[in-house]
């Protein structure tokens, strides 16, 4: 029995950066954070690691806590909602940092540096030149007790460097790929603490990690090689390190390159990488969760649509597969359309409205109070894998009469008929319009192919007319259901638009 499996229940934490905009690698690794703490009924924590200052970008938590509610990630402890453990951004706890760096330099274990910028920037040409890697050198780490207190006495700027041992070497346990150790002589003496008094990222980690009393590390794999670094602190302090789990590298759909945090071209085509972009991309929270769940992990190989419940319960870190996953984007279009047709239409309605809003020029309450949708929903459900491509399958719905230019005329014409023969199919159709009681599209239909009938035309010639007359487009939603939904009033007026330009069509031809 592992670590991972005797430690109930778990307490884990997603910390970003608040740099940049939330991508699928991060989601991934907060989704596989919550599904753990959930599976062990632990707590979720929310962390924001925000000691990297420069980078800080005021748009990057409010984006990365808009997309972790979006796919349901709910957390227990966090900057929002407070906590025992409260701040949960780093910047807000320095003089708890603070309480923590005097022992460390007092036990041998850190050192102040007073190297400045300039003797560093001259350190690293000398490497250059000597065709060796870059590092500090420990020129401070050296100093005799009487140059650390001249120096302390002049108020000079200064850092706290970890003191790693020059010698042997250091190992950590990742739950997922084993022991690794690491020659010290590949390490540097990393800064703990800045000139201003801000932890860096490795110090203020590890404490954290320590206060918060996490029990489990969940990250990427480009985070290894600060393990060593953490693991000299953790021994440093005397604390037990959670235990960690290294996550594998997620690949772009070639199999071939990481996965980029923007949009990407593969063969041409374009990925998405930013979860906002997923969101305004029409991609269902539950269907992005599915997909993302089995990146890295697998629910089971026979079973590809899971619950969220089914998730939660089966979701073990040592089934968690260290080798890198390629994105495989069509898998995700297609679990997106089961999960939109999986939706009633009143909630698929719903759905659609902020894509129509914006593609209409329609409020959100125009929208829903407009009963074409209620018709025109059931109709496009099956044919979208993505909320955003509802705008193209119902535009034409949206849009006045006159507006429908029919510059191909190919659109007004039957299969194999001309213009004159396509003007009369539509005259005869527009007298059973007029008439048709009830205007239902089973009716309508009915009575569509009994006319095809007489005029001796197959249905499908015969009903081509009617659907470019209509929407002005090659395909679109089923054409007597559509006629339902727009009512008799407006389907008569594209009728007789489209008459009187196949009429001008042919006088035009004599």
């Amino acid at each position: 029995m592992t670590t991972a499996e005797t430690t109930k229940p778990a307490r884990v934490r997603f910390a970003p950066s608040p740099t940049g905009y939330l991508h699928l690698g991060g989601l991934r690794t907060a989704l596989f954070d919550w599904l753990y703490a959930r599976h062990t009924d632990g707590q979720f924590i929310l962390r924001i690691e925000d000691t990297d200052q420069k980078r800080y970008n005021p748009e990057s938590l409010d984006d990365l806590m808009r997309g972790l509610r979006w796919l349901g990630l709910d957390w227990d402890e966090g900057p929002d909602i407070g906590g025992p453990y409260a701040p949960y951004i780093q910047s807000e706890r320095k003089e708890i940092y603070a309480q923590y760096i005097d022992p460390l330099i007092e036990s041998g274990h850190a050192y102040r540096c007073y190297c400045t910028p300039e003797r560093l920037e001259a350190v690293r040409e000398e490497q250059r030149q000597r065709n060796q890697p870059p590092g500090y050198d420990r020129h401070c780490r050296h100093l005799s007790p009487a140059e650390r207190e001249a120096l302390a006495a002049q108020n000079l700027p200064s850092v706290v460097r970890l003191a790693v041992p020059e010698t042997g070497s250091t190992t950590f346990t990742d739950l997922i790929r084993g022991e690794i150790s690491t020659d010290n002589r590949q390490l540097q003496d990393a800064v703990l603490v800045k000139s201003d008094g801000m932890p860096t990222y490795h110090f203020a980690v590890v404490v954290d990690d320590y206060l918060m009393k996490i029990t489990h590390v969940l990250r990427g794999q480009e985070w290894l090689a600060s393990a060593p670094l953490h693991k000299l602190l953790f021994d440093a302090f005397g604390w037990e390190a959670p235990v960690l789990v290294h996550l594998p590298i997620i690949l772009d759909p070639s199999g071939k390159g990481k996965m980029s945090k923007r949009k990407v071209i593969v063969a041409g085509k374009e990925y998405l990488a930013l979860v906002h972009e997923f969101m305004e991309a029409g991609y269902l929270p539950d269907a992005l969760f599915n997909f993302l769940t089995n990146v890295g992990w697998s629910y089971d190989a026979e079973q590809e649509v899971f619950s969220r419940e089914e998730a939660i319960d089966r979701f073990d870190l040592n089934d968690i597969n260290p080798s890198p996953a390629a994105l495989p984007y069509d898998k995700l279009d297609w679990l997106n359309g089961l999960y939109i047709r999986a939706l009633t239409p009143a909630a698929l309605k719903e759905a659609v409205i902020p894509f129509l809003g914006g593609a209409f020029n329609r409020t959100a309450a125009e929208l829903r109070a407009d009963q074409r949708l209620d018709h025109l929903i059931p109709l496009i459900q099956e044919r979208i894998k993505r909320l955003d491509e509802a705008p193209q399958w119902l535009d034409w719905a949206f849009v006045d009469a006159d507006a429908i230019r029919y510059d191909d005329l190919n659109l007004l014409l039957g299969k194999k008929l001309d213009a004159d023969t396509s003007a009369q199919v539509l005259e005869r159709g527009v007298d059973v319009l007029q008439t048709a009681d009830p205007f239902t599209a089973a009716a309508l239909q009915d009575s569509f192919r009994q006319l095809a009938e007489e005029m001796g035309i197959k249905a499908g010639s015969f009903f081509g007319p009617f659907r470019g007359a209509l929407t002005g487009k090659q395909v679109s939603p089923p054409l007597f259901e559509s006629m339902e939904a727009l009512g008799r009033e407006e389907v008569l007026r594209r009728m007789n638009n489209a008459i009187r330009i196949l009429r001008q069509e042919v006088a035009a031809s004599v």
